[in-house]
């Protein structure tokens, strides 16, 4: 049961954590402990700026699809 809702999640996210793990260099799992924390911390402010960095991702990976099928002709 905990295996099937790890893998919805890690399906359907957008993979802020992922990205700045890599950028950074920085344990993926370390990081998403610290949007956890800080978001009881904060009271949600992490949680909002996950959402937004998650919806510029998706804009940017959006917008390397149509270059690259513009070029495909």
């Amino acid at each position: 049961m905990v295996k099937r809702v790890l893998l919805f999640f890690e399906r359907r996210s957008f993979g802020v954590c992922t990205y700045i793990g890599e950028r950074l260099g920085i344990s993926i799992s370390k990081l998403r402990l610290f949007f956890i924390y800080t978001s009881f911390l904060a009271v949600g402010f992490p949680i909002i700026f996950y959402f937004l960095a998650g919806i510029v991702l998706d804009f940017r990976n959006y917008i390397k699809r149509m270059r690259h099928q513009l070029w495909d002709f």
